[in-house]
């Protein structure tokens, strides 16, 4: 929560600066804007022997600086920071020790993962937008680095809760693509995880190679 409480004031503080330099007078402008994602969160790639995972879902939100091109503004380069929450419905379970073990967990009940991460998107961007228009064409695409403020693995076995915290072989940087296309307000978002959720991690003795896919809904405010 206090991670969330700093990025909400931080995020009005840049809502201040974003709304006084939105537009520009004159043929050049900047679309400084702040994001909302809200999206449906699957756990890609995940072991043979893991059953499918439940519902699944993530809000983001921050601040990305735009950088123009060209004198249009109609290409431009974006520059962001922001806040991303994400909870999984899973079936692998975490069996906490001096080197953490993981095994099948389709047997349990209530097993989720929580995550909390810092954002950074890079986004190559262009839109039919003019420096009088504010519904138009758009198409994002880039790279979204993360890094993990907080990773909870939790579930119920046998009628006892489980809560483990922080876990070292949760990989605390990722990478991955992302792209958002659409009209006006509302667009489609997707990202696609380049880099593993975990490392030196093994379930049977094979390597843990799941990646997070995120498709959903972005929304663009000046």
């Amino acid at each position: 929560m206090k991670y969330f409480q700093a990025f909400f004031i931080f995020f009005c503080v840049l809502n201040l600066q974003a709304q006084k330099d939105s537009l520009k007078i004159g043929d050049k402008y900047w679309e400084d804007q702040l994001y909302i994602n809200v999206t449906y969160n699957v756990l890609d790639n995940q072991p043979s022997t893991i059953t499918r995972s439940g519902f699944s879902f993530g809000v983001s939100g921050g601040y990305i600086k735009d950088i123009p091109l060209k004198k249009s503004g109609k290409i431009a380069i974006g520059i962001g920071l922001g806040y991303g929450f994400d909870s999984f419905n899973h079936n692998l379970k975490v069996v906490e020790s001096a080197s953490n073990s993981f095994e099948s967990g389709n047997d349990i009940a209530s097993n989720k993962i929580k995550l909390s991460n810092l954002e950074m998107p890079i986004q190559f961007r262009w839109r039919s937008s003019t420096v009088n228009s504010y519904s138009f064409w758009r198409f994002y695409t880039g790279v979204k680095l993360s890094y993990n403020l907080s990773n909870t693995f939790s579930y119920i076995d046998n009628n006892v809760s489980v809560s483990i915290s922080d876990i070292t072989e949760y990989n605390k940087w990722q990478t991955g693509l992302i792209m958002s296309a659409g009209y006006g307000t509302f667009n489609f978002h997707v990202y696609y995880g380049l880099t593993p959720l975990f490392k030196n991690a093994l379930i049977n003795g094979n390597p843990i190679d799941t990646k997070i896919l995120r498709f959903g809904l972005s929304f663009y405010l000046l």
